[in-house]
């Protein structure tokens, strides 16, 4: 009986991260500028950058060919910046409530609480980018979704590396404490230019081509260009990509669980202050 527990005790409870995901949620539905930041940012790129696609393709063959390549990469940016961030928020929730210590003190397991980050990432991310693509739809006429099946590896590929970004960000708050916050804000946008969002790898010089490589997005975004221009799926980038993830992912969870145990080690994890 005693071994049926123990084994029962050491696998993942789903009741523990539904209560983890209620929790963010409850957070998230009590504050309307929560809700309100979760859809203006998106709504506001996609108009912006909508309406200077739409010049360039009145004065440029090209992007009048290629039309939906810059909203399709604003599109694809947000869920990449607002994967990450969703789950580095509702990470920091907790640190701004100095709740960590306690969190990690009940029977909640570590990999059980960056699953529930993980799915707090994807209702956040709905929130957003749904509006983000109906405004596209409406103002600009590009369907989204009319992408098809390809959408769904570019989602994944994009949203994987999201989510090792933002463990590994949160990993070092974890360690270093809120002083070191600003890495969650701007770890992203380090890799923006690298990712090649709005232009193709070509445009980077050759060493630095061999650096951007090396980031699961870029293959998603040339395989939309690719899409979007050529009207060809390339199914050995999705897979690439889908490769780096799984080594990004492994090694983003290692640093947490490593960092999480020097925090216990160094007393940081109750603290968690500057």
């Amino acid at each position: 009986m005693s071994e049926t527990v123990s084994r029962a005790s050491s696998g993942i409870s789903l009741h523990r991260i539904n209560a983890m995901v209620l929790r963010y949620w409850y957070l998230l539905m009590s504050s309307w500028p929560r809700l309100l930041e979760l859809v203006y940012w998106p709504a506001l790129q996609v108009i912006t950058w909508g309406f200077l696609q739409t010049y360039i393709a009145q004065t440029s063959g090209f992007f009048a060919r290629a039309g939906g390549t810059l909203v399709g990469a604003v599109i694809l940016w947000d869920i990449l910046f607002r994967g990450q961030l969703g789950f580095s928020i509702s990470f920091l929730e907790e640190m701004w409530a100095r709740n960590l210590g306690n969190l990690m003190m009940s029977p909640l397991k570590p990999i059980e609480f960056l699953l529930s980050l993980m799915i707090m990432s994807l209702i956040r991310l709905a929130i957003g980018v749904i509006p983000m693509t109906l405004l596209a739809l409406f103002f600009f006429g590009f369907n989204f979704y009319a992408i098809g099946l390809p959408l769904i590896a570019f989602f994944c590929n994009l949203i994987f590396m999201s989510w090792s970004v933002g463990v590994f960000a949160s990993a070092l708050v974890l360690r270093n404490g809120l002083g070191a916050e600003s890495i969650v804000w701007t770890l992203m946008f380090a890799v923006m230019p690298l990712a090649c969002i709005y232009y193709p790898v070509a445009v980077l010089p050759v060493w630095l081509q061999y650096v951007a490589w090396t980031l699961p997005a870029t293959y998603v975004f040339e395989g939309m260009r690719s899409l979007l221009i050529d009207h060809v799926f390339r199914t050995e980038l999705m897979l690439s990509a889908l490769a780096i993830n799984a080594i990004l992912f492994t090694a983003s969870f290692a640093t947490f669980l490593a960092l999480l145990r020097s925090a216990k080690h160094h007393g940081s994890l109750l603290s968690g202050g500057e």
